[in-house]
């Protein structure tokens, strides 16, 4: 178990996929946020690692705010995992001035491994509601162990800010009213690819796995893009697990599409096996979400690609972004801050934002009135808690893969932000 405990009073320091991407959070429990290698050299994070010693304050005698965080600190997401809780102890500085506190009292946060298993997610998030009485969950990498907790918050009616998990299902079919998401879902994924793209007239293929992550991500983006005018002229699906994908892609070179839409996640991924059947050569554009930044080093081919992205540190333009990159360099050896730790300062400063208004009372009943339909400012611009199912609606970002000096990987670049309200993914949870 990983612990912060408060440094109370002021010697607090501050501390510091595709479509391929959104698997951090895919259906599957073992899905990545990205195709291609997760071994990402973040630092752990070592402000976590051990409790720190606390400073007396005028807060010493209340009770403090605990939070319980579930995160793959090992395993195949391993580094989403430290990302979130990287983002996550920055996110309760910034939101506090680097007091750790509100209203008088401490905040506290315990960081637990799920390891990516839905068994361990539901051991390690059990202790933390019996063992350490956390007032919130925070979590998880998997949307798999993410569905396995939902029904503890029901059952011992706490609030849990999903992050960075994206099942639609989670603000959808398993959804309960303790449920508040900062991290966006499958559809806002897909909504955002098919702006990004479609148009009057444009004919569009589209790839992804035979599964449940692959067709809903399909069934999600397919309406969106209609809508836009463009055509689908082909869907193909392929086994999760194949590594020879010359069926599918030779199909939809047939159609002839003026765009391919991929969504996938891991490792087998389609990439070298598309440039080595020269797709791009036929005139077809490939599409595309723009993943964390070592899969993006497997993507130098894609160099000119349109698509989407959730988060590249030199996308959002605002105050809150820049105080992120500037701290993550301090802190992590002048690293910059990747795909999930925006995510996870975000899910900080949601809870931060919530105790402000509630003065800090932890009440379940109040807390939940003051989350729905709150909007708070983030490292990528405004989010709002939609009041129907506790979705964040966010930003995201139509963007262009370019090669710049310095960088061994193509770089997203801007073509233009996606507001919250042209990326609302549809209300799912039929309550």
């Amino acid at each position: 178990m990983l612990r912060n405990k408060l440094i109370r009073g002021a010697g607090a320091s501050v501390l510091a996929a595709v479509l391929v991407l959104t698997a951090a959070c895919g259906n599957g429990g073992n899905n990545a946020a990205s195709s291609g290698n997760s071994n990402t050299p973040s630092s752990s994070p070592s402000s976590s690692a051990s409790a720190s010693q606390p400073v007396e304050s005028a807060s010493a005698d209340k009770d403090p705010i605990k939070v319980g965080v579930l995160a793959s600190l090992t395993g195949a997401l391993e580094s989403y995992g430290k990302q979130t809780v990287n983002g996550f102890e920055l996110g309760l500085d910034f939101a506090t001035d680097g007091k750790k506190e509100v209203n008088g009292r401490a905040i506290e946060f315990i960081v637990e491994d799920t390891e990516t298993k839905s068994d361990v997610a539901i051991q390690k998030a059990t202790k933390l509601l019996e063992e350490d009485k956390v007032d919130f969950l925070v979590g998880s990498s998997s949307s798999a162990d993410t569905l396995a907790v939902l029904p503890l918050a029901l059952e011992y009616k706490k609030v849990m800010v999903v992050e960075p998990a994206v099942a639609d299902s989670i603000t959808g079919a398993s959804w309960n009213k303790y449920i508040f998401r900062t991290g966006r879902n499958s559809s806002q994924d897909a909504v955002a690819g098919a702006a990004a793209i479609a148009k009057q007239g444009v004919k569009i293929a589209t790839f992804a796995p035979d599964s449940a992550f692959g067709r809903d991500g399909i069934a999600a983006f397919k309406p969106t893009a209609e809508k836009l005018g463009a055509t689908i002229v082909t869907e193909q699906y392929a086994d999760p697990k194949a590594t020879d994908f010359t069926a599918n892609i030779q199909k939809i070179i047939s159609a002839k599409p003026d765009y391919l839409f991929v969504v996938w996640a891991g490792a087998n991924s389609p990439w070298k096996q598309l440039q080595d059947m020269k797709v791009q050569d036929q005139g077809i554009k490939i599409s595309t979400g723009a993943p964390d930044i070592p899969a993006l080093k497997t993507m130098n081919d894609l160099v000119g690609m349109e698509g989407f992205s959730v988060y590249y540190h030199t996308l959002p333009q605002n105050d809150i972004n820049k105080w992120l990159v500037e701290e993550h360099k301090k802190r992590f050896g002048g690293q910059v801050p990747d795909l999930f730790t925006p995510g996870g300062m975000t899910a900080a400063i949601a809870i931060v934002e919530a105790l402000k208004k509630t003065g800090g009372d932890t009440d379940t009943d109040k807390l939940i009135q003051t989350m729905e339909g709150m909007t708070f400012d983030t490292p990528k611009g405004q989010m709002k808690f939609r009041p129907e199912d506790h979705q964040a609606l966010q930003t995201l970002y139509a963007i262009k893969l370019e090669k710049q000096d310095g960088f061994d990987y193509p770089v997203p670049v801007l073509v233009r932000e996606l507001t919250m309200d042209e990326t609302a993914p549809p209300i799912m949870n039929n309550k």
